[in-house]
């Protein structure tokens, strides 16, 4: 054993473990809090995510912005995001007026008229707690077929791309062997030779 070893306190190693196993221990319990705080109500979770599109919420949200919606009890004067069953999955990001957990009377901040659907219950995914100005607009880009189809052109174009060497002109040892210039066409001199 070294001097050091023999020197360091019983609890050190220990504890150096414990330092060095800290960050990927720290690591897994965020992964594992963000993807119960993230996962979609759409799989049973508690989470919508929504990007606003339209202006009728304007000035607190606008198109573009990403919303997160937790679920929860809403009450009146919340900003919901609901999904009336006669739009076919369509979701609403609206604020509470009026009304109850029965039937609650939705208006968009930037209308001048209430909505036509009364949400109740399940129809009710969540109360906006989230406002990620823009960030939606990113989100969008990332779904759109035009940009995947553009970076798999580049990306095909790139491994494809001829190389910028001519592998015809080397000779058998990896050297290149000059086609035309000086010397090439001339005769080797006999040692002592005058030119």
């Amino acid at each position: 054993m070294t001097e050091t070893e023999h020197d360091e306190a019983p609890g050190a190693s220990v504890a150096r473990r414990v330092l060095r196993a800290a960050p990927g221990l720290l690591g897994y319990v965020v992964t594992i809090v963000a993807a119960i705080l993230l996962w979609p109500t759409s799989l049973g979770g508690c989470t919508t995510l929504t990007i606003v599109s339209g202006h009728s919420m304007e000035p607190t949200y606008y198109t573009g912005d990403l919303v997160i919606a937790r679920c929860g009890e809403p009450e009146v004067g919340d900003v919901v995001v609901y999904q009336p069953a006669t739009l076919g999955g369509a979701r609403i990001i609206h604020r509470i007026i009026g009304g109850d957990a029965d039937g609650w009377e939705m208006k968009g901040d930037n209308n001048s008229w209430v909505d036509p659907f009364a949400p109740a219950g399940d129809e009710v995914l969540g109360v906006a707690r989230i406002h990620l100005p823009k960030v939606g607009l990113a989100a969008a880009l990332l779904t759109s077929p035009l940009l995947w189809l553009s970076l798999l052109v580049i990306a095909l174009a790139i491994f494809t791309w001829p190389s910028a060497t001519d592998e015809d002109d080397d000779d058998e040892d990896g050297g290149d062997v000059p086609a035309h210039g000086p010397g090439v066409d001339e005769q080797p001199l006999a040692v002592g030779a005058a030119p």
